[in-house]
């Protein structure tokens, strides 16, 4: 994945350009391949640990929206902003 030719901007305008559906991330991670992407609500019903445990076989679970990262080596991971992450003007959109 790489950077677009877009300007930098806000966070606040990187989480619009998730909740459309495109990937964003910080300007010096695009080397290293990183970005985010919204994952959008979803509902199944539960059928394996940890969740089993938890709740009953098939009880139906509902997965709130949340933002995950796809990490250098290729891994997903949930994620959640920094201080610093909030108040950078260095987003940029991925392709």
């Amino acid at each position: 994945m790489k950077s677009s030719n877009h300007e930098n901007f806000s966070f606040s305008m990187a989480l619009t350009y998730l909740k459309g559906g495109q990937r964003v991330a910080r300007k010096g991670w695009n080397g290293k391949g990183m970005f985010l992407f919204l994952v959008p609500e979803s509902t199944f019903k539960v059928n394996r640990p940890p969740l089993l445990g938890i709740y009953e076989e098939g009880t139906e679970i509902n997965y709130r929206h949340h933002i995950d990262m796809k990490t250098a080596d290729g891994t997903v991971v949930t994620w959640v902003a920094s201080q610093s992450d909030l108040l950078c003007d260095d987003w940029v959109l991925v392709e």
